[in-house]
């Protein structure tokens, strides 16, 4: 069973910077998968933040395209999400997620990861 840690979390002032790092364990996908960062800000439900499928295409939400930057190390799956220009909005709970499903398809909904850490608490100060 391949399990998800995140860390990097931690608190930062208005814009600056944090970088995230997702570390996979106790087993393998076997092969490509596609990967994601999650986030749930105060008192609001989870939503996806940032994408790369299994073949390297990459889809942001509209709240962090151009501040935010997701890759990985193909051959052991970790995962990063580079943040700047951090705002107090982005304070929140963030998760990374996985799924060996549908590799090609960058999806924004939850509940189509099969895989999840149990995040990492990012605080940005005003």
């Amino acid at each position: 069973q391949v399990q998800l840690m995140e860390s990097g979390g931690g608190s930062v002032q208005s814009g600056g910077s944090l970088t995230l790092t997702c570390a996979a364990s106790g087993g393998s996908f076997g092969g490509s998968a596609r990967m994601a960062w999650f986030r749930q800000l105060p008192g609001k439900e989870r939503e996806a933040v940032a994408i790369i499928t299994g073949f390297g295409g990459l889809r942001y939400a509209d709240s962090v395209e151009g501040r935010f930057t997701i890759s990985r190390e193909p051959s052991n799956y970790t995962l990063f999400l580079q943040m700047s220009s951090l705002k107090p909005e982005d304070t929140g709970m963030y998760y990374c997620a996985a799924s060996i499903y549908q590799i090609a398809y960058a999806s924004l909904s939850a509940a189509d990861y099969e895989y999840w850490g149990q995040g990492t608490q990012v605080t940005v100060s005003s």
